[in-house]
């Protein structure tokens, strides 16, 4: 086993073993405290540019599942305490660490992932470098910043995605780093899924006529992507509406709203989340380090608000026939409370027929 380094930006460093690919790699340090759901985190596009360290210890114990793969994986590395090479599960097709390999994304284990935790909750989220010797100079990794963020986690090409069973309604779902859950929830639903790239125009959506609209999860800082929350602009009111994660953030950017940076995101499946206008606190998967600024909301109402931190997590604007949310009711791996926003979405747009 190859010795390495996990060496932070302030210089702080963790020496461990490598596994994965073999080679140097710099990206922005976050964790994740799910027990379980280490594929659907690997395969997640919001992660693109990130190197994800798992708070739980041990992970690869039932190995790696392509037909669970969310989207394509975009980490840049992948930190653990533990790696299991002998998973056990009749649906296992490789082991975390050929999966890794594969992919051609460096990993480090046997660091102590739970002080690492400790310091990014204390200090906040910061780059890191997974190396074989320590440099002397982290000027490289400092300057790291993840951009271009959505251009690069989108599908290149509109695809279609027939619903399971009868045809019910055509929903355009804008892929801005879409976990494919989200298309599934829909297909059993009775809709007909196109997805359309990032860069589609809001004359390209509405001109195919759709009976809803989808905004999609996706990775990076939301006020970057002003063509996005342009086109956002001139198709919100057209048609049903439904965001999810960055969807829900670009879309209280369209209608004047702002963002802002988290000290280390939310990411995990315990997120507790309240209704606003009502008695219950539901369990969400989340991902994702910036959040919409509550007192910056001039059109709609919030809907939901994390029950830790009170930041926003979910805005109804019933004016406009749509509503977004900043957790993911498609979770998979991930608690299922809120799958029902899927089946409030199919009833806007029966009500728009």
């Amino acid at each position: 086993m190859k010795k390495a380094y996990l060496v932070l930006q302030d210089g702080q460093v963790f020496e461990g073993v490598r596994f994965g690919a073999e080679r140097d790699t710099v990206g922005e340090l976050v964790f994740t405290t799910g027990m379980c759901g280490y594929i659907e985190t690997l395969t997640d596009p919001s992660y693109f540019g990130q190197i994800v360290l798992q708070t739980y210890p041990l992970m690869g114990n039932y190995g790696v599942i392509p037909e669970d793969f969310e989207g394509k994986c975009s980490v840049r590395g992948y930190v653990v305490r533990e790696w299991c090479d002998a998973p056990s599960n009749f649906r296992c097709e490789m082991d975390l660490d050929a999966f890794l390999k594969q992919e051609d994304v460096p990993g480090i284990c046997g660091v102590d992932t739970r002080e690492l935790t400790r310091i990014i909750r204390e200090h906040g989220v910061m780059n890191a470098v997974i190396c074989d010797s320590i440099p002397k100079d982290l000027v490289v990794v400092k300057q790291y910043a993840v951009t271009d963020a959505v251009n690069s986690a989108t599908c290149a090409a509109p695809s279609v995605h027939p619903a399971v069973g009868e045809k019910k309604y055509a929903v355009s779902l804008l892929d801005y780093g879409a976990k494919s859950n989200i298309t599934r929830e829909l297909q059993k639903r009775g809709c007909e899924v196109t997805m359309l790239p990032a860069s589609a125009t809001a004359e390209e959506i509405l001109g195919a006529k759709p009976d809803g609209i989808m905004l999609s999860n996706g990775p990076g800082d939301p006020a970057e992507a002003v063509f996005q929350i342009e086109q956002i602009k001139k198709i919100i009111g057209k048609a049903p509406m439904f965001g999810i994660c960055l969807g829900h953030q670009l879309t209280a950017l369209a209608m004047g709203g702002s963002t802002y940076k988290l000290k280390y995101g939310h990411r995990g499946v315990n997120q507790p989340v309240r209704e606003q206008n009502g008695p219950r606190t539901f369990i969400t998967s989340q991902n994702h380090g910036y959040a919409v600024d509550s007192g910056s909301v001039k059109v709609g109402k919030i809907s939901f608000a994390n029950a830790n931190d009170a930041t926003c997590e979910g805005i109804d604007y019933p004016e406009l026939n749509a509503f977004t949310v900043q957790f993911h009711p498609e979770a998979c791996t991930g608690p299922k409370d809120t799958g029902f926003l899927f089946d409030r979405f199919v009833t806007l747009m029966g009500g728009n027929r």
